[in-house]
């Protein structure tokens, strides 16, 4: 628990499956997003995961997915995954009526603490879609740099969305974990 802010982190177990897909979905998909400011709906229809793509990471070794409680609702989550001197974070969802109030901030500095005392990482890595300047420049203020090294968005595989423009691929931000 932390007491400053009122929120509780777990580890996701596969009870939280159904839950999780919703948050996420709630967070990036559909007019249901754009309550919040993370919505993908301008470039992306379809689907961000499903529930196999959740417990897959649930049930992965190195890997971790945070639930984020407030008042015994899921408010929130995040993946790590261990790669060695560095971890990845991703699967990144607030619910979008409660972003723009600090939620966000709490979680990524709890996942961060987290991949360097239980990992010793000293980086954390992320892919963002390089078109979402909005959501790489509060990255940016969170210490995150652009690294300019992108691959390609896997167009044609629904499990990832279906694109609403030709030009997306995911773009490495790197922040070190001193």
């Amino acid at each position: 628990m932390n007491t400053a802010t009122g929120l509780t982190f777990r580890d996701a177990t596969g009870a939280d499956v159904d839950a999780l897909v919703a948050l996420v979905e709630s967070a990036y998909r559909g007019d249901a997003s754009r309550a919040g400011w993370t919505t993908e709906a301008d470039i992306l229809d379809g689907q961000r995961t499903d529930p196999e793509g959740v417990l897959q990471v649930v049930e992965a070794p190195d890997s971790r997915l945070l639930v984020v409680e407030r008042d015994g609702r899921i408010v929130a989550c995040c993946q790590l995954e261990h790669r060695g001197t560095h971890a990845y974070f991703g699967m990144f969802a607030v619910s979008p009526t409660l972003q723009g109030a600090g939620l966000g901030k709490a979680v990524m500095a709890e996942a961060e603490r987290q991949a360097r005392t239980a990992w010793g990482a000293t980086e954390m890595h992320m892919t963002v879609i390089s078109v979402r300047d909005d959501l790489i420049g509060w990255y940016e203020r969170r210490g995150y740099r652009r690294t300019g090294e992108t691959t390609p968005f896997p167009y044609g595989d629904e499990r990832f969305g279906i694109p609403r423009r030709p030009d997306l691929r995911f773009e490495l931000l790197v922040k070190p974990l001193a």
